[in-house]
């Protein structure tokens, strides 16, 4: 079998022109009982509504275009083809016509991914992890893999930053909750709490992503503003804490002087005497 990676992966998944690039194979039907997951399938929620549609269609037209498969250990793992797998039990098919082919796992599961993401059936979450996976086990780089996946480099790097986000978001973004825009300037907003008071702002207020980058803008500013003033006292701050041994803070307009136990409170009062 000659290697199809090379040549463009994105010709693999044009519905269209799929049976152009299988140069010549022919398919076989297999048993739908004998078919599994691939293992790296990264597209964990699937749409009832649309696969029942895509059902329909089988019934009355069959499957149009083969599934590829790998044989192992006596059963046929999806290398592409899930959703015609799942419309056809949905159909009450027992077979479906397929093509066997022995990739390795690294090319399973850039196929599996590349397989969803040309049709745009992921969502930003799914992707995320799909793209840190491959960078784990396919052992190359983000610029590697921008290359692998046709997006651009800032793409990939910006998708992997929703993994930061807390869980509770993520699952906000993997729900269509959150537009993967929000999510992006979320992930760069490092207080967890004021990430789920944004979040929540956003689901109950309808927020678009300019709202919240203008909540980002003015709470930068505000930080600059403080980490202004508390260098103009830093000085000030510092003396105290060499004269006094304790923990010092000077805010325009007042010092707060931290003590760790009573007695710590009475010194302090011995020495300000």
């Amino acid at each position: 079998m000659k290697s199809r990676l090379g040549k463009g992966l994105s010709e693999l998944f044009n519905e269209n022109a799929f049976l152009d690039a299988l140069d010549g194979e022919t398919s076989c039907q297999i048993n739908l009982d004998d078919v599994v997951a691939n293992p790296y399938q990264p597209r964990k929620v699937f749409n009832q509504e649309q696969l029942q549609e895509l059902a329909d269609s089988i019934k009355e037209h069959g499957v149009v275009t083969p599934i590829i498969v790998k044989l192992v250990d006596g059963e046929y793992a999806i290398i592409a083809g899930e959703r015609r797998c799942r419309a056809s039990r949905l159909a009450g098919k027992t077979t479906i016509p397929a093509i066997i082919r022995d990739y390795t796992e690294s090319q399973m599961m850039e196929i599996a991914l590349l397989e969803n993401i040309q049709r745009e059936d992921l969502s930003p979450i799914e992707i995320a992890i799909s793209y840190k996976s491959l960078l784990t086990h396919l052992g190359i780089t983000q610029e590697q893999l921008s290359k692998r996946v046709g997006k651009s480099r800032s793409q990939i790097t910006n998708t992997l930053g929703l993994l930061t986000l807390p869980k509770e978001i993520q699952d906000m973004v993997a729900m269509g909750e959150l537009s993967m825009g929000h999510a992006r300037v979320l992930s760069k907003i490092k207080d967890v709490s004021r990430i789920m008071e944004i979040a929540k702002q956003v689901k109950e207020q309808g927020l678009s992503v300019r709202d919240i980058e203008a909540i980002g803008r003015d709470e930068v500013k505000k930080i600059q503003v403080i980490r202004k003033i508390t260098n103009e006292y830093a000085k000030y701050q510092e003396d105290l804490m060499d004269a006094l041994k304790m923990n010092v803070t000077v805010k325009k307009g007042s010092v707060i002087i931290k003590f760790k136990s009573d007695n710590e409170l009475v010194d302090l009062i011995e020495k300000v005497k």
